[in-house]
Parts: structure tokens; C-alpha cells; sequence
């Protein structure tokens, strides 16, 4: 009796695992980074950089088509503070439902301004160590590679050349609050235009916001990006407008070049330039570095740089 109750349930397990579409993939960066007079922790200004990320994706469908599905994302990253290496770390979970041109995301999702189409542009560098997003310091709904993540909801319908899609977090922040965000984006040829706005309710009777609009697209061995867009901040009770350019270019088959710029407007903004090349070596290897520098305010800039080798798998 127990050796048929042992096998049945071998057998089921086995069924299950059978019938689950399981997936793993992700990618792995190393090498050198270094920033001019590092403060953080005594850290020297040069250090060894690295990460690894594995997306671990589970999906089934239903007879009618509906498509269930979840992630978590295990990942690695150097400790800028002592410049070692950290330990990895699984985040935050986060579950889907897809039918036709609707994907409904719950748990540690993405919002909606952080999936804007061309909102992080090209980013150079090894690490993306910076973007043409840089003047804007509104904190949307994201997804965490790290952590818990937040506990929303993520909507977006496609029809087409057109899209939308919206989410909503409550509790912002840890806070008595929530906030949400909403964006509409349309291809025309090799054009894309989206716009999107976020609000945030803090719980202490103000709240912030910001509008983006973002454009992006390709030419033959040239794309582009631009970005730009205008923010409340509550704590000091004024309204910012930040911009930005990023552009990619392949000289051949195996090399681009990357380039990135942005700008706040406001006194404290920081502003970031940067070049980056890419060079592939083949089989999802490549060769990736970048310089640039970052100020903010009035300060003097900053200089940033890196270089080192990048694998997907």
C-alpha cells in the first residue's frame, strides 16, 4: 500500500512539472568601475564591478487561452560602500494574467511610467550608470530586482499601434498614502510618442506629481531618444522641468557607439553626460564601457567610468 501510494504521488508530482512551462534566463557583467573622489564608505575610487541576474519565469493557459504567469528575479550586485561583492538575493514576487491585448501584473510590478516606451533611452556604460532621465527625481512605481517590491497593481492594453496602461500602489512610500500612474503610447513608422503622468498622495495632505513625454526612434544605423517632462516636489513646494537626449549608433556590425544627457532645472538637479561603447563578440557576449560626468547644483562634476565584459543567457 505504501510503495502505490509513493508511486501516485511520484506520479503526480511528476504531472505537475510536466505540465508547468518553468524558464530561467538573465545575464552576468564584471569588471572595472571607478568614481572620481568616492565617498561612500572610504571605498576606493577604482573597484571591481559586477552582477548577476537570473528571471526565474513560471507560466500555464488555460483551454481558453488565458495566460497565468509569475516571476521572481534572484540577483547579485558589488556593495558600492566596501566594494565587495554581495551574496545573491531572490526579490519580490510578481504574478500576471494575459488575454489578447490585456496583461494585468500584481505584486512587485512596474508602473506605469517605468514601462514608458523610451524613458530610460540608451544608457552607457557597463553599469547604465547614467541616463537622459537624470534631471527627474520623482519616485513612481517600480520594480524592485532586490527587494520586496511594492504590493500594486500594473495594467496595459494594446490594440494595434496603440497602447495604454495604468498602476496603482497604496501605502506610497510606507506611508498613510498612495499614488498611481497612467500612460498612452503610439507607433507611427519608426516613431514612438508616449505620454504619462503619476500622482502621488504622501497622507499628509500633499501631494506631487509629474508629466512625461518621451520620443524615440530609428534610422538606419542611428536611433534616438528624447525625454522630457515637468515635476511638483511637495517638500519644497515648486515645479521642475527636466530634459533629455540619448542616441545610439552602430559604426559596424559589432560596435555602437551610446550617448546620454540630462538636465533638471531646479538649483539641486543633476545633470549627466556620458559616451559608451558596446562591441559584440558573438553568442551573447560583448565588450561595454563608458566616461561621463555628473553634477549637481553648483557643485563641481563628478567623473565616472567603466569598462568590462557582459553575457546573457
Amino acid at each position: 500500500m505504501k510503495k502505490i501510494l509513493f508511486a501516485s504521488t511520484a506520479l503526480v508530482a511528476t504531472a505537475g512539472v510536466a505540465a508547468a512551462d518553468v524558464s530561467f534566463g538573465g545575464y552576468g557583467r564584471f569588471g572595472v568601475g571607478y568614481v572620481e573622489d568616492r565617498t561612500v564608505g572610504g571605498t576606493s575610487d577604482t573597484v571591481i564591478v559586477s552582477r548577476f541576474r537570473m528571471n526565474i519565469d513560471a507560466s500555464a493557459e488555460t483551454d481558453a487561452g488565458v495566460k497565468f504567469s509569475a516571476r521572481v528575479r534572484m540577483q547579485a550586485d558589488e556593495d558600492a560602500a566596501s566594494g565587495e561583492a554581495n551574496a545573491a538575493g531572490l526579490n519580490g514576487a510578481r504574478f500576471s494574467v494575459e488575454y489578447g491585448g490585456l496583461r494585468v501584473d500584481v505584486g512587485n510590478v512596474a508602473g506605469a511610467i517605468d514601462n514608458l516606451p523610451n524613458y530610460y533611452g540608451n544608457e552607457p556604460g557597463l553599469e547604465n550608470f547614467m541616463g537622459q532621465y537624470s534631471g527627474a527625481d520623482y519616485d513612481f512605481i517600480g520594480y524592485s530586482s532586490g527587494g520586496a517590491g511594492v504590493n500594486g497593481v500594473y495594467a496595459r492594453y494594446a490594440v494595434g499601434d496603440f497602447a495604454v496602461a495604468a498602476a496603482y500602489d497604496q501605502a506610497a512610500n510606507g506611508a498613510d498614502g498612495d499614488r498611481f500612474d497612467i500612460h498612452a503610447a503610439y507607433t507611427f513608422g519608426n516613431i514612438t510618442a508616449a505620454l504619462a503622468y503619476g500622482e502621488t498622495d504622501n497622507g499628509a495632505g500633499s501631494d506631487y506629481d509629474m508629466t512625461v513625454l518621451t520620443l524615440g526612434g530609428s534610422w538606419g544605423a542611428f536611433s534616438g531618444t528624447l525625454i522630457v517632462g515637468d515635476e511638483s516636489v511637495a517638500a519644497v513646494n515648486e515645479s521642475d522641468t527636466f530634459y533629455g537626449i540619448s542616441a545610439a549608433y552602430d559604426v559596424s556590425s559589432a560596435t555602437t557607439l551610446t550617448f546620454a544627457y540630462g538636465d533638471g532645472s531646479g538649483d539641486g538637479d543633476t545633470r549627466n553626460i556620458g559616451l559608451g561603447v558596446i562591441h559584440d563578440l558573438g553568442g551573447g557576449v560583448s565588450l561595454r564601457g563608458g566616461i561621463g560626468e555628473s553634477k549637481t547644483g553648483n557643485a563641481d562634476g563628478q567623473m565616472r567610468a567603466d569598462f568590462g565584459a557582459q553575457f546573457s543567457f
